[in-house]
């Protein structure tokens, strides 16, 4: 079996209108790259879930099963990927989401006000929500890619081994 394809999602309108450059997004990327999961360039939306949850969709139909979002999990005005990612999501994965939090929270007390989600799609592709910093997202990542492809084998109908 090939190994599904990744996708990272860059939520901040600061990347989006050209005024930041987006680091969190690269480094997703090449952590994901590097575990062994073909992914392409980030891609960057504004904040919001509408712009959310339509980025989410178009990455599902060109068939992502590894979706990771960076941004807008905060409780600013603007941040609204979780909300975004609801919309998408047949299934939480409320014990990942808390395994993220709480280990953000052993390097950063403020990792407890993340909201983000994680959770799977109708169409069998896993969704995550991490914070936009790089540092976050090394956090968040070496917290999924270890339990990733038993997620991704009991998505496809594989055993509880």
């Amino acid at each position: 079996m090939s190994t599904p394809h990744a996708l990272v999602l860059t939520v901040s309108d600061r990347c989006a209108r050209g005024e930041a450059v987006d680091r969190s997004g690269p480094r997703a990327v090449a952590l994901l790259v590097g575990a062994g999961y073909p992914t392409g360039p980030a891609r960057v939306v504004p904040d919001g879930d509408g712009s959310v949850s339509a980025a989410l969709r178009d990455a599902v139909r060109d068939g992502a099963r590894v979706i990771v979002t960076t941004g807008g999990t905060g409780v600013g005005p603007r941040d609204r990927t979780p909300e975004g990612t609801r919309a998408v999501l047949d299934r939480e994965l409320p014990g990942l989401a808390e395994a993220l939090r709480r280990d953000g929270a052993s390097h950063v007390a403020t990792a407890v006000l993340s909201r983000g989600l994680a959770g799977v799609t109708a169409e069998g592709a896993v969704v995550v929500n991490l914070p936009g910093s790089t540092a976050a997202v090394e956090q968040g990542l070496a917290v999924l890619l270890p339990i990733l492809g038993h997620l991704l084998d009991q998505l496809a109908g594989g055993d509880h081994a």
